[in-house]
């Protein structure tokens, strides 16, 4: 058995108690040791293999879960945040079917939902929000046709942009071209760790913010008015609501 696991966004107390009683029981460990903090590993067996995929292809971390595989070790793979959020995990879940080892995955916490809590935010707010469109800037990898950041910045939506931070100059540009250009924007970066940085502006300033701050790469974009402090309070709790749970009370 393999397990995938979900580091969180870098604080190791955001590590689940799963994916920590996994990790440290674990004969083998294969980290992404450029984004996951290592205090996460800081219980591990003093006798486990630890290897830090950043240096690694592919073929190399499924060579090492197969021999593990083979000798009856308990191997997990320890990824940032949750993997199903460019985690590039599909791809080694797919080749560990084709050789029939069994894999399970223990989700994490995402670090676009640490930047929210950092920020004291909510991405969904009644009158402003009530979609949150989680994507990146096309690099050197495409993106798929509809998906560039002008096709999705049509909505207007709450959106949280991942692997971009450094090119915020095109990135402020084109959303310019839908969103206000006073749109209010954070940049968070390393968003729970012990070096946290948080920048806040607009569309028009942002970049130039960021490019002060030093800020070059392992941050989050977000942009929308939920940054903002004007919104609808929430029908679940207005007492003129009714719902399953409770009668509401005449306003009249």
């Amino acid at each position: 058995m393999v397990s995938f696991i979900g580091a969180g966004p870098g604080d190791p107390e955001l590590l689940t108690i799963k994916g920590k009683k996994l990790i440290d029981s674990a004969d083998i460990i294969i980290y992404a040791g450029s984004l996951v903090n290592p205090e996460v590993l800081r219980d591990a067996k003093p006798d486990a293999v630890i290897y830090n995929s950043a240096g690694m292809t592919l073929e190399e971390v499924l060579a090492v879960m197969k021999d593990g595989e083979e000798k009856g070790l308990k191997v997990v793979r320890v990824h940032t945040g949750d993997p199903a959020v460019f985690g590039a995990h599909r791809e080694q879940m797919d080749a560990l079917e084709r050789m029939g080892i069994e894999y399970e995955v223990i989700p994490g916490v995402s670090s676009f939902l640490a930047t929210a809590a950092v920020l004291k935010k909510e991405y969904t707010l009644p009158g402003v929000s009530q979609t949150v469109i989680l994507t990146r800037m096309e690099g050197r990898t495409p993106m798929p046709e509809g998906e560039k950041l002008r096709d999705l910045a049509k909505h207007h939506a709450t959106m949280v942009i991942f692997l971009s931070v450094g090119m915020m100059d095109e990135l402020s540009a084109t959303l310019r071209e839908e969103y206000r250009p006073d749109t209010p924007v954070a940049v968070v970066y390393k968003a729970t760790w012990e070096d946290q940085k948080i920048v806040r502006g607009t569309l028009l300033d942002i970049a130039d913010k960021v490019r002060e701050a030093g800020i070059r790469k392992t941050a989050l974009t977000v942009v929308g008015d939920f940054l903002g402090d004007e919104y609808e309070l929430s029908k679940l709790y207005d007492k003129t609501f009714t719902h399953e749970f409770r009668k509401g009370v005449d306003a009249s």
